[in-house]
């Protein structure tokens, strides 16, 4: 469920779209994370159904596993999927990801870049998004 500041964007939100954005084309990559055995059913359920489509050969799939950086006792998860041809995208999430440093708005717009969203609505994103404690 997305908050209403999100359902008021003058944008469509891909967030829990992402496959039939996907499927349709309009989204190059998908990207989900996790800690490894904490994964909630729904997002599992919801997994399979893009598995389906890298089974037909219409995604791509590529996960990625490392040591959570606070708690080294547990896995972290990074899982992508893309459309053919889009592999790169990953290289390049996980190298925007790992780049040294704090996070900045040029950070918020190459990662909303490479998910598929066009320049005007990273752009207002960056411009009126809220701070991750504010309803």
């Amino acid at each position: 469920m997305h908050s209403e500041w999100r359902r008021q964007l003058p944008y469509l939100v891909h967030t829990n779209r992402e496959l039939g954005l996907m499927l349709s084309g309009a989204k190059p990559l998908a990207y989900f994370s996790y800690i490894v055995g904490h994964e909630p059913d729904v997002c599992i359920r919801y997994w399979r159904m893009f598995d389906r489509h890298v089974d037909a050969g219409r995604l791509i799939r590529r996960a990625v596993i490392g040591p959570c950086p606070e708690l080294p006792q547990l896995e972290y998860q990074m899982l992508f999927y893309t459309l053919l041809g889009h592999e790169w995208r990953v290289d390049a999430m996980l190298a925007l990801l790992n780049e040294p440093g704090a996070w900045s708005d040029d950070r918020e717009r190459r990662f909303g870049e490479l998910l598929g969203y066009e320049a005007w609505q990273n752009e207002y994103w960056v411009t009126h998004r809220r701070s991750p404690a504010e309803p």
